[in-house]
């Protein structure tokens, strides 16, 4: 028997409404999140945002139920993007200089351009070396789906290629690779003996640690679905200050359980706010002055909620080189040209297993140590013992193999829900990579 379009949407609808995010909530998400992304791509990344709309965002599950009354309309003169669902469920999402795209659901000024204070972004240079036989792996490796691959071994850049239209300077999407930058920013707070990673975060109840958060393991019960339905979701894109709405709901004991949450990450993000000074212009600065310009990535943002917390789950940019010198960062122990941005022996704390993650999960990166499933089963595709990766929605990914001296970064827009297609295409680059080494 067939069903009619309303009874699909009910039962699709139904669920999400006892999950605690009503029927219009939902579509206020979808438009929501429709308006951010978009606006970081035409303003922040460059790009025409006609076919990623319809090429990517339209598949969300979250989406295709109303994609035939989903609008949306960029106005370049404003740097704006707003989106309606019907007549409805209006979303304005504005872009600023230093601070990419905003939701603006609450304020109807536009955000303030960033005061960014002279920063001298370091020399890492990633010397070309391109080596012929790769050709065949990358070929495998760059599916349509890819938009940026970068292979560095032994500081090297020994393999690279882009999608049309995009270049080594274009601008890049994290999604949750942004959850390593934020690793980073912590790191660099604890090196700087201004947090300490068994310290209870204030506010927060049960005793909860920064190490609680950042290896998912505080309680919080948001979940990250991706639906754009999920209460993740209506964080990021309908909640003005979304720390403060990650901080109203836990469960159970923390260290009990692992649950990957966006909301754990928002969490450290206003941690980050706090110590940096409060405002959005300080977090950019302390960013740029300890991190960014240090590790020489010049073309790095971070994306701000209405309240001025970084979106340090989800929202940062760069290029696939910076993404590269990010993972070199991470490769060499925290230090860059012989400068410490990293306490000493932060790597392999966000690299050690997070004993309840059986999907393979350290501190802010995913990790292939240990004996979990996950990590087990993508040695066995060719990821090495040692590595660890950051990693985004839709295939964002930056792996380090400290034993291989190598990074491969591989950024595009996959629809698979896992993520295993691109994570399992990268093992199998770092398996060739690893066959050639053995046949010189």
């Amino acid at each position: 028997m067939k069903r009619t379009a309303t009874a699909i949407l009910i039962s699709f609808l139904l669920p999400l409404m006892l999950g605690g995010c009503g029927v219009d909530r939902a579509l206020h998400v979808a438009s929501s999140l429709t308006a951010h992304e978009l606006c970081s791509v035409a303003f922040v990344e460059g790009r025409d945002p006609e076919p990623v709309f319809h090429d990517y965002l339209q598949p969300f599950i979250g989406v295709r139920i109303v994609a035939d009354r989903l609008h949306y309309t960029v106005d370049h003169e404003r740097r704006q993007v707003t989106a309606t669902v019907g007549h409805a469920f209006a979303a304005r999402a504005v872009y600023a200089e230093g601070r990419g795209c905003t939701v603006m659901n609450r304020s109807a000024a536009p955000p303030a351009p960033l005061v960014l204070d002279p920063v001298a972004f370091a020399d890492v240079p990633l010397p070309q070396a391109p080596d012929p036989r790769l050709t065949a792996a990358i070929d495998r490796a760059f599916t349509p789906d890819r938009r940026a691959l970068v292979i560095v071994q032994d500081g090297n850049i020994v393999g690279e290629r882009y999608a049309a239209g995009d270049r080594a300077d274009t601008r890049l999407q994290s999604w949750s690779m942004a959850k390593s930058i934020t690793n980073a920013l912590i790191g660099i707070l604890v090196r700087n003996g201004k947090l300490a990673l068994d310290q209870p975060v204030p506010g927060l109840p049960n005793g909860i640690t920064v190490d609680h958060l950042l290896r998912q393991t505080s309680g919080q019960p948001f979940g990250s679905s991706n639906s754009g339905f999920d209460l993740s979701s209506r964080m990021q894109f309908l909640e003005a200050d979304t720390a403060a709405f990650a901080a109203t709901r836990f469960e159970g004991k923390p260290g009990e359980r692992w649950s990957y949450t966006d909301a754990n990450y928002q969490l450290l993000s206003g941690i980050v706010r706090r110590a940096a000074g409060g405002t959005p212009d300080a977090v950019a600065n302390f960013a740029r002055r300890e991190l960014f310009g240090p590790a020489g990535m010049k073309s790095a943002l971070l994306e701000f909620d209405e309240a001025g917390t970084p979106m340090g789950a989800s929202w940062a940019f760069a290029s696939a080189r910076d993404w590269a010198r990010f993972g070199l960062l991470y490769l060499n122990d925290g230090v860059v040209e012989g400068r410490r941005l990293l306490p000493e022996g932060w790597v392999d704390y966000s690299a050690r297993p997070t004993p309840p993650a059986e999907a393979g999960y350290g501190a802010g990166f995913w990790t292939n140590r240990g004996e979990s499933e996950g990590a087990r089963r993508r040695r066995s595709w060719g990821m090495p013992a040692d590595s660890f990766f950051a990693l985004g929605n839709s295939g964002q990914i930056v792996l380090i193999a400290p034993s291989r001296r190598l990074v491969i970064v591989s950024l595009g827009f996959s629809l698979d829900p896992t993520n295993h297609t691109p994570v399992e295409a990268v093992a199998r680059l770092a398996q060739a990579l690893a066959d050639l080494g053995s046949a010189r």
